[in-house]
Order: C-alpha cells, then sequence, then structure tokens
C-alpha cells in the first residue's frame, strides 16, 4: 500500500474541509470479516478539483458521490479517486473489512480462557482505512457518529457514550472533532467496573477472564484517573471536553496504551494477574496519566503532520511525571523515569538512527513512525524540563494553556508551540530550539577536580558536544557528592560553555562519589571519574538520595554500552548494592538489564555461567533476609527463578512447591521458572503443554509458546521458526514470544544456521505482518550470536534498498547493539 506524503497531505488539506463522518460496523458475520459503511460529508475550495479517500477494504460493495455511483474496480492500492468534486460532497461507501490479528485496524482476538471473542480498534498513523473510508491524515479532523452491530452478548464502547437501541445494535455519541487516527470501538463480551468524578463517568473494562484482577486493581486505577483529572484540569485551565472516560483493556496491543479520545485502550498485562512490585504499579499509573494528559495535547490539539509526533509524546512523557509526582503517592516518578525512560531514550540517541527531537521532515506517513520512539519520549521530556528552566515554570504554563485555546480542536506545529512560549515568556526561543530541538545526539558532561591534601582545590564542568553534531546546549542541573552516605557537596548551575567553574566546591572535602547531574534534570552522558567508578561499590549502597543511585546505574548501563565500563566493574557494583536497594524502580530494573542484557549481551559466552550464578547468588540473598510480599521479595524470587540452575529448587517452584510468600498462585512467575527449565533441557514439550494446561489463558499460550522456542534441541528451534516465519496465522504476539524464546541456547552451534536464514526470512514478512507489529518483531528476533559474521550480514542486510521503513529502521537499531557487544567483549572480553 502507498504511504500518504507530506506534499499529498498539504494538497489534499488545502482543497478540503471534512464536516462529518457517519460510520456504521457490522461485527456479527463471522471472524474473519466485518461491514463497514462510511457517510463521511466534506466540502471542497475548488469546486471541479479530483482528490481521493483512502481505503483499504477486503471488498467493496458500493460507492456513491453526491449521488453518483463509482466503479469499486477504482480502488487501487488503497485509494478511491474522487473526480468532478462540488462545493458540498457527500461520499458513501460500503465495504466489507478483515480483521486484523497484528495489533492494527480492528483486532480480533480468541481468549482461549472461555473461547469467547474480542475487537478493538487501533488506527494509529495508517490503519482507518481498514476500518472505514477516511481521509486518513491528522489534519483533516471532525466529529464522528458511530453505529455498531455486535452479537447480543457483546458491549460496544467508543470515543462517544454508547448506548443499545435494540438487540445488539449500539450508538455512540456524537464526537468533538477528532483525528482519523483517533476513532476507536472495543467490543466483546468485556465486563466493567464504572464510576464517576466531577461529573465525569468512567469505567474500566477487560475481557472476561481478567475479571478478578479488574476488580482487584479498579480502585487504584480510578484513584489515578480521578487525581489526574483534577491535576489537569487545574494545570490547563481546560475542562476534559469528550464526555465520558472508558479505559479498556484490551488483548495483544502493541504499545502501552493509545489515546483515543473517551475511550483509551491498554495492553491488558497491565492488569497484573499475580505479584506486583511497586515500580510496576508506577508504570501503570504513569499510563494512565500519560494518556490522559493527550486528551489536551494530542486529542484537542492535534499535530498538523506526523513530523510533530513529538509535541504529542515528549508533552504527555513529561506531563504524566509531574503528575504523579505533584498529584498521587507516586512521588519518585522521577527516579522511574532515569532507570526507564531515559535509559530507553539513551540507547536510542546512540543508535546510527538518532535524530532531532523535533523538525526531522517525514516526508510519508511511515517515514514518521521510524522517530518514534525514546527520543520522541524520553528526550522529549527531558527537554521541556530544560525549557522551563530556561523560561520558568509559570511561563511554560501560561504559554502551554495560550496554545491549548488558541488551536482547540484544530492542528498545531512546532512554530506555533514556541510562539506561545515565547509569547508568554517573553524569551527568544530560536537559538535554544536550535541546540535542543533541532540537533541530534547529546552532551557528555563530567567534572574535574584538582585535590589537595583531600580538599577540593578547584572544580570544572566539562560540557563536551559531539563532533558531528556540535551544538551550543545549556544545561541547567546540579553537581553533589558523598562520602560513606553524608552528602558533601551539591551545587546547581547552569553550563553554557565547554568549561564551567564551580567555586562553589572549592575548600570543600573531596567526595569520595561525585555525581554530575545528580538530580537528573537534563539530558546527557554522565561520565563518572576514576575515583568515582573505584568507590561504588563501597560507596553507592551507602547514598541516601535514590534520584542520584538512578543517574549511576544509568551511567554505569550507559558505560557498559558504550565500551567504557567494563561489564565486570557492573557486576562488581551490582554484588555490593542490588542487594542494598530500596527504591523499587532501581532494585526490578538493575536486575532486568543485568539478567537480560549485561550477561548476554556483554560477557563472553563461556563467562555466562558464572556471571549468572553471581546474579544468582545476589538474589538468593535478598530473597532470605527480604519481608515476605515486599517488592524486595519479588525482585529477589524472579531473579532466581530467572538465573538459577538448581534443579531441584526450579522444579518444586514449578510444581508449586516451597514457593517464596505470596508467589503460591502466581501463574506468571511459574512460567519464569519453566522457561528457565527449558532453556537448560530439564524439561520437553510434553511437560509445558501440562505447565499450559494449569494456565490455560491468552498468556499462558504465549508464555508456552516462548518456552517451546527455548528448547535447546534441533526439532524444537526448527518448529519455532516456521511457526515464526512461516505464514501459520500467528498473532503479533504470538511472534514476538515465540521470537524472545529461540535464541536461547546452550552454545551458538545449535542456532547457527538461523542467523543467515533471520536476514532473509524475517524482512520477507512484511509481505503479510503489519509495519507496527514487524518492526518489534525484526528487534527481538534479532540473532544473538554475537559474531562478526552475523554484523557482516547484518551490514549487507541494511543496505538492501527493498526494506520497508520499518524493518530497515529496526535492523539499524538492532544492528547497533551487536556492534556495541562486539566492541565492549573486544575491549574487555578478556578481562572478564
Amino acid at each position: 500500500m502507498r504511504s500518504l506524503t507530506l506534499a499529498e497531505a498539504r494538497e489534499r488539506s488545502s482543497l478540503l474541509t471534512v464536516t462529518s463522518y457517519a460510520v456504521d460496523l457490522d461485527l456479527d458475520q463471522g471472524a474473519e470479516v466485518f461491514g463497514s459503511r462510511t457517510s463521511v460529508r466534506f466540502t471542497c475550495a475548488q469546486p471541479g478539483a479530483d482528490s481521493w479517500v483512502d481505503l483499504k477494504a477486503r471488498s467493496v460493495e458500493t460507492i456513491s458521490l453526491n449521488g453518483r455511483s463509482l466503479d469499486p474496480a477504482d480502488v487501487v492500492d488503497g485509494r478511491l479517486p474522487l473526480r468532478d468534486l462540488a462545493a458540498d460532497n457527500e461520499l458513501v461507501v460500503a465495504a466489507t473489512m478483515a480483521y486484523s490479528h497484528d495489533g492494527q485496524g480492528l483486532h480480533r482476538a480468541t481468549d482461549p480462557a472461555d473461547d469467547r471473542d474480542y475487537v478493538y480498534g487501533h488506527l494509529f498513523l495508517d490503519a482507518a482505512p481498514s476500518v472505514y473510508a477516511c481521509f486518513d491524515q491528522p489534519d483533516l479532523k471532525a466529529p464522528y457518529d458511530v453505529t455498531v452491530r455486535a452479537p447480543l452478548d457483546w458491549i460496544v464502547l467508543g470515543n462517544g457514550a454508547a448506548t443499545q437501541s435494540g438487540a445488539g445494535t449500539w450508538h455512540l455519541e456524537t464526537t468533538k472533532p477528532l483525528a482519523t487516527y483517533f476513532m476507536t470501538v472495543c467490543a466483546g463480551p468485556y465486563v466493567s467496573v464504572r464510576d464517576e468524578h466531577d461529573g465525569i463517568p468512567l469505567g474500566v473494562h477487560a475481557r472476561a477472564s481478567l475479571r478478578e484482577p479488574l476488580e482487584r486493581h479498579a480502585a487504584e486505577l480510578f484513584d489515578v484517573t480521578k487525581r489526574s483529572f483534577d491535576y489537569f484540569h487545574g494545570l490547563f485551565g481546560i475542562r476534559y471536553p469528550f464526555g465520558e472516560y472508558h479505559q479498556v483493556f484490551v488483548p495483544e496491543f502493541n504499545a502501552g496504551a493509545m489515546e483515543n479520545p473517551g475511550c483509551v485502550t491498554f495492553r491488558d498485562q497491565y492488569l497484573y494477574r499475580g505479584a506486583a512490585t511497586r515500580d510496576e504499579l508506577l508504570t501503570r499509573a504513569n499510563t494512565v496519566s500519560h494518556e490522559m494528559s493527550h486528551m489536551w495535547f494530542g486529542d484537542i490539539v492535534t499535530m498538523k503532520w506526523w513530523d510533530d509526533l513529538w509535541l504529542n509524546e515528549s508533552f504527555a512523557e513529561y506531563m504524566s511525571h509531574r503528575c504523579l509526582v505533584d498529584a498521587t503517592e507516586f512521588t519518585d516518578a522521577w527516579v522511574d523515569s532515569s532507570i526507564v525512560r531515559k535509559v530507553w531514550g539513551y540507547g536510542a540517541e546512540r543508535s546510527p538512527s538518532t535524530h532531532p527531537v523535533a523538525g526531522v521532515e517525514a516526508l510519508d506517513a511511515q517515514s514518521a513512525l521510524q522517530n518514534f520512539d525514546g527520543i520522541s519520549y524520553a528526550k522529549g521530556a527531558a527537554t521541556l524540563r530544560q525549557l522551563i528552566a530556561y523560561v520558568g515554570d509559570d511561563q511554560f504554563i501560561a504559554g502551554v494553556r495560550a496554545y491549548l485555546t488558541d488551536k482547540s480542536y484544530g492542528n498545531g506545529t512546532l512554530a506555533d508551540f514556541l510562539a506561545a512560549i515565547e509569547t508568554a515568556s517573553g524569551k527568544d526561543l530560536t537559538s535554544w530550539s536550535r541546540a535542543w530541538l533541532l540537533t541530534a545526539d547529546r552532551d557528555t558532561l563530567s567534572v574535574e577536580v584538582q585535590e589537595q591534601g583531600g580538599v577540593v582545590g578547584s572544580a570544572v564542568v566539562h560540557r563536551e558536544s559531539p563532533a558531528d553534531r556540535p551544538a551550543d546546549r545549556p544545561h541547567a542541573f546540579d553537581v553533589a557528592g558523598w562520602t560513606d552516605g553524608r552528602e558533601v557537596a551539591r551545587v546547581r548551575t547552569t553550563v553554557s560553555a565547554d568549561e564551567t567553574v564551580l567555586a562553589e566546591l572549592e575548600g570543600g572535602p573531596v567526595p569520595a562519589l561525585l555525581l554530575p547531574n545528580a538530580s537528573d534534570l537534563t539530558w546527557a552522558r554522565v561520565r563518572l571519574d576514576d575515583a568515582t567508578v573505584a568507590g561504588l561499590r563501597e560507596q553507592l549502597a551507602q547514598v541516601p538520595d535514590e534520584q542520584a543511585r538512578a543517574v549511576v546505574w544509568s551511567a554505569l548501563v550507559d558505560g557498559v554500552h558504550g565500551a567504557t565500563v567494563d561489564p565486570r566493574d557492573f557486576l562488581d557494583v551490582f554484588d555490593a548494592a542490588w542487594p542494598l536497594e530500596t527504591n523499587s524502580s532501581i532494585l526490578t530494573r538493575v536486575a532486568s538489564y543485568a539478567e537480560h542484557r549485561v550477561v548476554p549481551f556483554f560477557v563472553p559466552r563461556a563467562e555466562q555461567a558464572d556471571a549468572l550464578a553471581r546474579l544468582n547468588r545476589a538474589g538468593t540473598a535478598l530473597l532470605e533476609r527480604a519481608t515476605p510480599g515486599t517488592t524486595e521479595s519479588l525482585a529477589a524470587a524472579r531473579l532466581v527463578a530467572g538465573t538459577s540452575d538448581d534443579e531441584a529448587l526450579l522444579q518444586s517452584w514449578a510444581d508449586g512447591q516451597g514457593l517464596p510468600a505470596g508467589l503460591e498462585d502466581d501463574g506468571d512467575f511459574r512460567w519464569i521458572v519453566v522457561r528457565n527449565l527449558a532453556s537448560r533441557g530439564l524439561v520437553d514439550a510434553g511437560d509445558i503443554d501440562a505447565f499450559r494446561a494449569k494456565d490455560d489463558t491468552l498468556q499462558g499460550g504465549l508464555n508456552a509458546l516462548m518456552c517451546r522456542a527455548s528448547l535447546p534441541d534441533p526439532e524444537a528451534k526448527a518448529w519455532a521458526w516456521q511457526q515464526l516465519t512461516g505464514q501459520e496465522g500467528r498473532s503479533n504476539y504470538e511472534m514476538v514470544h515465540l521470537a524472545r524464546g529461540f535464541w536461547a541456547a546452550p552454545d551458538d552451534a545449535l542456532v547457527a544456521d538461523y542467523v543467515s536464514r533471520y536476514f532473509t526470512d524475517v524482512p520477507a514478512m512484511s509481505g503479510w505482518v503489519g509495519e507496527d507489529a514487524l518492526s518489534r518483531v525484526v528487534l527481538v528476533a534479532y540473532p544473538r550470536v554475537f559474531t562478526d559474521e552475523t554484523a557482516r550480514l547484518s551490514a549487507e542486510t541494511i543496505a538492501r534498498d527493498d526494506l520497508t521503513p520499518a524493518v530497515h529502521r529496526s535492523l539499524v537499531d538492532a544492528d547497533a547493539e551487536l556492534r556495541e557487544a562486539l566492541a565492549s567483549r573486544a575491549a574487555f572480553g578478556a578481562a572478564v
């Protein structure tokens, strides 16, 4: 299918104004297809001109434009030409559409727990025409009237309040003007919990088999929802305008959530079936608040074109963390950002695919998707924090209010947003935006101290800008130091030159641990001095500032990836500091990085068993002394379950015997154990099927696929590869879980033949897998055989000119991680 270009979008929006959509969906036609009838009214600024409407149908039954019939055969490559338009037009299209199984369009999934089907719409970027005929670009917004026919035992939810007018027939209240990609319908035998706040009807919904976790978590979900509403109403000065507010937890969702006005969709893994750590609850709360902030920034005001996607995501990323800190119990949300979101963003910044936060002109819709990453989210949010430091918080909020008011129900651009901030603050943002928004990459911050008898003689902050992407970024941040747990220095500074003297540190004691950007206020590579790195084993656990500890761990992760920190040093610090960690985000995320990234990527294969044993010992030690049922206990148990080689322990836990307190009926925890057993060849496919029988759910089926793919024998690998890359009808989630297990192997020989096959078989999947889903499969399925031959094949594939944009971008990012691993092993392999 052709991807809409920026030039085409500008031409069409200059010609057409869409006034309304009436969409009639018939979801009662079986499991494969649904009926779609669209009536769209629009005006044409130049009567007699030609245009087109977007339509990706299984078949088209009838088309009429202003009462005259059009030939369905005219639909070519997803477009229906519209010729000789009148000043006022009505287009009516009746078509049959196909349900998707890759998380895009109208996705239909069967829950094996009860064999009931669920449908949800995810129309992001360019999937709307697979549901209804539309002018699919973000600046042609219009109100919607939607009618849905569904099986009698289904309920229907959507952007407008749903009312049932007859058996199986539902009408959704007319919406405010929406961009095409925000229209959604969720339908199925969903179960619901409802509430109300400040005159806004609220609902949370999930599959029937998730009734228990939905009801168990509903109170907390509503609490975060209500607090976020109150906070954003006060901050923006504009009331939520989209009527009811539903949050639907849907199966097989590609992202974390989607901000459809009035009907937000979430991945249903957020309804934790078993035990959840505090940081998992924080992540969910952040997602709830993030999507709500989009109701203003994204939904009320939508970007004009996809190259301003950052206006949506950076703003929501910043506002959700701000809201959690100011209005909820999750006051450590910025700590979580440091060790989760910014680590993700720094990874995107290290890749050759790095790009500026804004100003990258997306020449077509699909290329815009390639900039939908940790830079758009985490770097953009950090950039907004620097903007606030530059202009002042009151001035920033005043500018945001003016922008939202002026552009309500319309579209905005980077220029519009900056103009509003400039007017409110009285500051020219030209040079600031050039440095922070329009230039890729990041600076490196370090502090050089000259010591005189244990006293700081001089202290200088060094700001190094990348030579190939020079920028003059001002950084507002702090430098702090600790010795044996006591804070001995803290200086706030604004750095606007390559060297800045910190006179406030002079004459004070030299800290054992000296940390630039200690409060993580800016976006930069933090370079720790040699004395600090050497002292981390003894000093880090004593630092009482959890935000600073997160910055240290982030710097260590960044250094391992950049081949400036020996993975051995990382593991030494892990041994010493991780078991004493008290912040849940640091505790769980650092353990995950150590187990799933540092050891398998950066430690040579011959040393990995010993490295995993170190992690297991740390987990066991924490598990033995942690209070049962706490985050510490759960994090430790998960680490032990994933790293232990104690067959007796693993078998007993898999059988439900001797489990840590709180995990007795936790099916998700059992699957961690089973995957460990499977990867070691200590269970077979029949055993996995038996465990699946105990957890006959959608998630249980996915975990079983991952475990089968992990089995260390040729037959299992051949089966998994066919299920992954053959046209076997696997869903987006099934493909990702197969890929997650596939490269688990006791040695490279077992999977070596699949390295070359990956570079032919996986890109070819673009013929039947949507770009959004395939981009994830490409990353997860990338070979975990870290050799020069893999790098050679990877480079050859990236150079091909027949790759889709999503496949190419994911290959570039995966290739960058491979080369990081090779560089680290070359630098430190012998030492490890």
